[in-house]
């Protein structure tokens, strides 16, 4: 993953999101000319950083007027091989011939430590080759029909004042050591020599592996099929992958239709093959929070999956189940979040402070999947173990004095209570299970969990509901049995997971003081999360920003809107809410969490696979009530 100013910062192996082998730290890139050098990070740079369309191969051009030159890159991971490539076309804007220099410099921290790593020139293969225990990354380039690195530094960083071997980059020359061990980094240069307004490309690759054996076959794949035919065919998977089941788009906008499919390729970067689902990978929080969001939470991942459920995906959503079922807790509920070989990740939750939500929308989800595919022998296995297990669990874990789920953490993970979003997804949860059990054949399961849900709606009615205000409380505080009146955006989920119809008094008045009390009204606009948010917010005018903008929120409002359209002029209205996502994505085509509501840029993780679960759930959600209203009025 890059940053902001092109410079590699995420390297994730074996496992999307886990290892890092940078933690967090820049590899450099730069240009040595006429005596100068230009690392890209430097403002000097204009840089231009996005996709191609309808893949994950990058399409960047770096500009330096200085010097004279434009780098034209592509950046892609081989979709099948573990072996990250940049293809680099360096044109010379000057009317004289020039020598000029590429450096790639490489800081790895294997094991997400700088401890015990070796940092070798390999000359059997001409390659640089980092390694510690398990995990070797191979370092090679081709400059024309010459394969192979010709020059290097090998050296040591972060002690003793050693900065790194970037620092010999900056007379044009690198030393040639052979190895160091330790604390160590690399550098590489790629040398031609140019012609006036002439160009030429060039090639770098990273392969990563468990064994020096495995990144040597990768090496030689590279050479043999070329960098460029690697990218080639990665360019032509991504194309086929996401236009595999694309809908009739009715009338939407093409910049909709794009972000889209963006946000399909965005979650699918985001979707180990082991089955978890991350937030993100975005180190800048690691260097603000000393953790990261490179975490499989169930809440978020289950929303993930029902946004491929719902775009046509079946292996992901397979694995994702698979995946839960490994994890689950023998009494049959989900812990605050994983890492994605499925151990317990960091927290800052009791064990005992069980994740209702969690575990119920992931079997909200399951039962998504199952009812749009049928996929009665993948369901099969799960049926205890996943389905009845957490079933047992939500119809059990709930309070004698009202039948509603106990306390537990809401889904910002701030407050501790009975939520009405909770509730709701535990509804949901249930009447999932019901429908599974119904379909199983056991009836007396089935009515078990429907009557729980009965009993959880009923309940929801008579203590959430404030008539005062006439509105749901986000919560019911047990210590002081009080009602916590904050509108929050997460009340949509009264009706996003079954437990009111859409069309109910208490419904349309919660959802009205939604859309009223939380709008951003600065010229960003937007939905808050909930009324004084204070989670990185930039001012106390709550009045006109009751929190910063959330991607999430505001497509909640879509939703709901959608739900609530009975025309397709009512439906229209929606699709200015999905330009105002489009607005404000980045130029990549990434979203973040949320915004800053006076300025153009993001706060927090970008892209947050969250987001973009929302887009594409909104998007069929619009599309399915489209032609639905359109046969209607025919």
């Amino acid at each position: 993953m890059f940053d902001a100013a092109y410079q590699l910062r995420d390297i994730y192996f074996p496992y999307v999101g886990q290892e890092n082998h940078t933690a967090g730290h820049a590899f450099r890139f730069g240009v040595f000319t006429e005596g100068q050098l230009s690392w890209v990070n430097e403002p000097e740079w204009e840089r231009h950083l996005v996709y191609e369309p309808d893949t994950l191969v990058t399409n960047v051009k770096l500009t330096n007027r200085r010097l004279g030159l434009i780098l034209n890159c592509r950046d892609a991971v081989d979709f099948h091989e573990n072996i990250y490539l940049r293809e680099t076309t360096v044109q010379n804007l000057a009317n004289r011939s020039r020598e000029i220099s590429l450096f790639f410099h490489q800081d790895f921290y294997l094991y997400e430590n700088n401890v015990t790593d070796t940092a070798l020139y390999e000359p059997r293969l001409q390659a640089i080759l980092h390694y510690k225990d398990y995990r070797y990354f191979l370092i090679n380039a081709r400059n024309g029909a010459e394969a192979g690195v010709e020059e290097w530094a090998v050296g040591i960083k972060e002690y003793k004042g050693a900065e790194g071997t970037w620092r010999d980059a900056e007379d044009g020359h690198l030393g040639m050591n052979p190895i160091a061990q330790g604390s160590v980094d690399s550098t590489i240069a790629i040398r031609m020599v140019l012609p006036a307004n002439d160009r030429t490309t060039c090639y770098y690759w990273i392969a990563a592996g468990t064994k020096y054996r495995e990144v040597k076959v990768l090496n030689a794949i590279a050479l043999e099929k070329t960098p460029a035919e690697l990218i080639d065919r990665t360019n032509n998977y991504w194309r086929l992958w996401v236009t595999k089941s694309l809908p009739d788009f009715a009338d939407l906008p093409h910049k909709v239709v794009e972000l889209y499919q963006r946000s399909l390729l965005i979650l699918r970067t985001l979707t180990d093959n082991h089955g978890g689902i991350i937030a993100a990978n975005d180190s800048d929080l690691l260097q603000f929070g000393r953790d990261t969001y490179s975490y499989i939470w169930p809440r978020d991942a289950a929303r993930g999956v029902y946004a491929l459920i719902r775009a046509g995906y079946i292996d992901m959503p397979r694995n994702f189940f698979r995946f839960c079922a490994d994890i689950i807790t023998d009494e049959g509920y989900l812990l605050h979040k994983y890492n994605p070989d499925g151990s317990l990740g960091s927290s800052w939750h009791p064990w005992y402070a069980r994740q209702e939500d969690s575990t119920a929308l992931v079997l909200w989800a399951l039962w998504q999947h199952f009812a749009r595919y049928k996929d009665i022998e993948f369901v099969k296995p799960l049926y205890r173990p996943l389905i009845i297990s957490t079933a047992d669990f939500l119809e059990d874990y709930r309070m004698e004095s009202t039948g509603l789920p106990r306390p537990s953490y809401d889904l910002w993970e701030e407050r501790h209570g009975v939520h009405t979003f909770t509730v709701a997804t535990v509804y949901g949860g249930l009447m999932a299970a019901a429908n599974f059990a119904e379909s199983f054949g056991e009836r007396h399961l089935a009515e078990k969990y429907r009557k729980a849900a009965a009993e959880i709606r009923e309940a929801a009615r008579q203590v959430l509901y404030s008539p005062q205000t006439q509105r749901f409380a986000r919560r019911f505080d047990t210590d002081t049995e009080e009602l916590d009146l904050t509108v929050d955006t997460s009340l949509t989920g009264v009706t996003a997971f079954g437990l009111l119809p859409i069309d109910d008094p208490m419904v349309i008045s919660t959802m009205k003081q939604v859309e009223e009390c939380l709008a951003v009204r600065t010229v960003i606009g937007g939905i808050a999360r909930y009324e004084r948010d204070w989670f990185l917010h930039v001012t106390e005018d709550f009045k006109r920003v009751p929190g910063n903008p959330w991607i999430i929120s505001t497509l909640w409002l879509a939703q709901y809107k959608i739900a609530t359209a009975l025309t397709l002029e009512q439906l229209q209205g929606v699709i200015g809410i999905l330009m105002w996502v489009v607005r404000h994505a980045r130029p990549s085509g990434v979203l973040p969490e949320q915004l800053h509501p006076f300025g153009e840029r993001p706060i927090s993780v970008c892209p947050l696979s969250w987001s973009h679960a929302e887009v594409i759930i909104t998007v069929m959600d619009y599309l399915d009530k489209y032609h639905q209203l359109r046969r209607k009025e025919q």
